[in-house]
Protein backbone atom coordinates (compact mmCIF):
# COMPACT_ATOMS: atom_id res chain seq x y z
CA UNK A 1 0.00 0.00 0.00
CA UNK A 2 1.38 3.36 -0.83
CA UNK A 3 0.34 6.92 -0.04
CA UNK A 4 0.99 10.55 -0.84
CA UNK A 5 0.48 12.87 1.38
CA UNK A 6 0.41 16.63 0.79
CA UNK A 7 0.72 19.68 2.77
CA UNK A 8 1.32 23.54 2.80
CA UNK A 9 -1.57 24.58 0.83
CA UNK A 10 -3.37 27.73 1.81
CA UNK A 11 -4.98 31.62 1.33
CA UNK A 12 -2.09 34.29 -0.17
CA UNK A 13 -2.01 37.54 -1.63
CA UNK A 14 -1.44 37.58 -5.26
CA UNK A 15 2.69 37.78 -5.57
CA UNK A 16 2.81 36.15 -2.53
CA UNK A 17 4.41 32.50 -2.42
CA UNK A 18 3.69 29.03 -1.23
CA UNK A 19 5.30 25.84 -0.80
CA UNK A 20 3.87 22.31 -1.01
CA UNK A 21 4.94 19.15 0.38
CA UNK A 22 4.12 15.59 -0.90
CA UNK A 23 5.24 12.91 1.03
CA UNK A 24 5.26 8.91 0.15
CA UNK A 25 5.01 6.01 2.59
CA UNK A 26 4.82 2.55 2.35
CA UNK A 27 5.73 -0.28 0.36
CA UNK A 28 8.31 1.72 -2.04
CA UNK A 29 11.23 0.02 -3.86
CA UNK A 30 11.43 2.92 -6.64
CA UNK A 31 9.68 6.14 -7.08
CA UNK A 32 10.53 6.78 -11.33
CA UNK A 33 8.49 10.44 -11.48
CA UNK A 34 6.84 12.61 -9.10
CA UNK A 35 4.38 15.83 -10.02
CA UNK A 36 2.07 17.96 -9.23
CA UNK A 37 -1.41 18.82 -11.10
CA UNK A 38 -4.03 21.54 -10.42
CA UNK A 39 -7.46 21.41 -10.93
CA UNK A 40 -9.58 24.58 -10.67
CA UNK A 41 -13.54 24.80 -10.25
CA UNK A 42 -15.20 24.05 -13.26
CA UNK A 43 -11.94 22.96 -15.77
CA UNK A 44 -10.00 19.86 -16.11
CA UNK A 45 -7.27 18.57 -13.94
CA UNK A 46 -3.50 19.90 -16.05
CA UNK A 47 0.31 19.52 -15.52
CA UNK A 48 1.97 21.82 -13.36
CA UNK A 49 5.58 20.35 -13.01
CA UNK A 50 7.03 17.02 -13.30
CA UNK A 51 10.67 15.52 -11.73
CA UNK A 52 12.30 12.27 -12.56
CA UNK A 53 15.71 11.38 -11.38
CA UNK A 54 17.44 13.70 -14.03
CA UNK A 55 15.01 16.12 -15.57
CA UNK A 56 11.95 18.69 -14.59
CA UNK A 57 9.46 19.70 -16.74
CA UNK A 58 6.81 22.56 -16.34
CA UNK A 59 4.08 23.70 -17.47
CA UNK A 60 4.36 27.19 -19.92
CA UNK A 61 2.08 29.19 -17.55
CA UNK A 62 4.34 28.43 -13.97
CA UNK A 63 7.72 28.74 -16.46
CA UNK A 64 9.98 31.32 -14.08
CA UNK A 65 7.70 30.85 -11.15
CA UNK A 66 7.45 27.64 -9.55
CA UNK A 67 10.18 25.37 -8.70
CA UNK A 68 9.60 21.46 -8.51
CA UNK A 69 12.53 19.68 -6.32
CA UNK A 70 12.56 16.25 -5.21
CA UNK A 71 14.45 15.01 -1.64
CA UNK A 72 14.93 11.04 -2.64
CA UNK A 73 16.13 9.90 0.80
CA UNK A 74 12.67 11.15 1.89
CA UNK A 75 10.22 9.98 -0.82
CA UNK A 76 8.97 14.06 -1.06
CA UNK A 77 8.51 16.24 -3.84
CA UNK A 78 7.98 20.04 -3.40
CA UNK A 79 6.53 22.63 -4.88
CA UNK A 80 7.80 26.05 -4.30
CA UNK A 81 5.53 28.71 -5.95
CA UNK A 82 6.22 32.34 -6.32
CA UNK A 83 4.86 35.08 -7.92
CA UNK A 84 1.57 33.77 -7.30
CA UNK A 85 -1.66 35.26 -9.63
CA UNK A 86 -5.31 34.42 -8.83
CA UNK A 87 -5.13 32.45 -11.83
CA UNK A 88 -3.00 29.99 -9.43
CA UNK A 89 -6.19 29.17 -7.81
CA UNK A 90 -6.93 25.64 -7.84
CA UNK A 91 -6.83 22.15 -5.63
CA UNK A 92 -3.42 21.48 -5.82
CA UNK A 93 -2.66 17.39 -5.88
CA UNK A 94 0.25 15.37 -5.83
CA UNK A 95 1.08 11.96 -7.92
CA UNK A 96 3.70 9.95 -8.59
CA UNK A 97 4.65 6.25 -10.50
CA UNK A 98 6.07 4.25 -8.56
CA UNK A 99 7.45 0.82 -8.47
CA UNK A 100 6.07 -1.27 -5.09
CA UNK A 101 8.13 -4.28 -5.09
CA UNK A 102 11.87 -5.19 -5.65
CA UNK A 103 11.13 -8.44 -6.99
CA UNK A 104 8.65 -6.70 -10.11
CA UNK A 105 11.05 -3.98 -10.71
CA UNK A 106 8.91 -3.18 -14.45
CA UNK A 107 5.48 -2.98 -12.33
CA UNK A 108 5.11 0.95 -11.85
CA UNK A 109 1.75 2.07 -10.40
CA UNK A 110 0.26 5.87 -10.37
CA UNK A 111 -0.44 7.02 -7.30
CA UNK A 112 -2.49 10.33 -6.43
CA UNK A 113 -2.35 12.19 -3.03
CA UNK A 114 -6.02 13.58 -1.37
CA UNK A 115 -5.31 17.37 -2.96
CA UNK A 116 -4.49 20.74 -1.09
CA UNK A 117 -6.51 23.48 -2.09
CA UNK A 118 -4.71 26.75 -2.88
CA UNK A 119 -6.20 30.80 -3.04
CA UNK A 120 -4.80 33.52 -4.40
CA UNK A 121 -6.96 36.53 -3.40
CA UNK A 122 -6.16 39.51 -5.74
Amino acid sequence: QVQLVESGGGLVQAGGSLRLSCAASGSIFRINLMGWYRQAPGKQRELVASITMSSTHYADSVKGRFTISRDNANDTVYLEMNSLKPEDTAVYFCNAEIVPYRDHPNAAYLYWGQGTQVTVSS
